[in-house]
């Protein structure tokens, strides 16, 4: 019998969004997303690092605490404790894994999308097993026409990801180029557009199958035994 990464249910580290929490995301997700998709992962969700202090005024149902992954300028040109949010998560992932595969929305999906990159090139979590798979809701990349870069990230998308994705793009959401723009640095992208805006997407029955599609094509993924995983 051959040996299978995936053969359980693919254990996915969950990064939310700027001014949320572990928690908002998990709500949203399953206000979301049909439960017998939502079961066929193991998610897990972590909180960001830093404790957002400013106000927030948009969680209408959501209460704080609130976290960011980083900060950045008002421009979005300067990075800042970007490295300290890696090695944050670095460390998580070996509390909380091994994980399979990252999945974010908004800043948390800028996050995950330079993992893959990060890790190709052994300048960041090389301490946990290679990420197989993202998926990314809203996301941006890093030295794009809207981002600037951190340093640890500068050469994350210098050459295309082959890390197998998924990318959720809403068609009312103003940052819709910086999604499309990310979703061309990986090779063969799966893309789900969605009618709504700058938020985690009601998925419909069809754009649900999509989903599924893609778990089940990464859980054929042959993949070395655990104790061999690591880059």
């Amino acid at each position: 019998m051959e040996n299978y990464q995936f053969e359980k249910k693919p254990r996915v580290l969950c990064l939310h969004g700027h001014a949320a929490s572990a928690n908002i995301l998990k709500k949203e997700l399953v206000l979301g997303w049909p439960q017998y998709l939502l079961d066929k992962l193991d998610l897990v969700f972590l909180d960001a690092p830093f404790l957002l202090q400013d106000k927030v005024d948009a969680h209408d149902i959501f209460y704080p605490p609130y976290y960011e992954w980083y900060q950045a300028t008002k421009d979005y040109k300067e990075i800042y404790n970007f490295e300290e949010c890696i090695q944050y998560i670095e460390a998580n992932m070996e509390k909380y894994g091994p994980f399979d595969g990252v999945l974010g929305f908004s800043q948390g999906a800028i996050v995950a999308a330079s993992m893959p990159g990060m890790q190709r090139d052994r300048v960041a979590l090389t301490k946990v097993p290679k990420i197989k798979f993202v998926m990314l809701i809203a996301g941006s990349k890093f030295g794009g026409v809207a981002w600037g870069c951190p340093k640890l990230a500068s050469n994350a998308f210098a050459s295309p990801i082959e890390c197998p994705s998924l990318h959720f793009i809403g068609e009312k959401d103003p940052h819709i180029l910086n999604e499309e723009e990310l979703a061309g640095c990986f090779m063969n992208p799966v893309v789900i557009h969605y009618p709504e805006g700058h938020k985690v997407p009601n998925l419909d029955a069809e754009r649900t199958e999509t989903v599924i599609e893609f778990i089940n094509k990464v859980r054929k993924i042959k993949m070395p035994l655990q104790g061999n995983s690591k880059l």
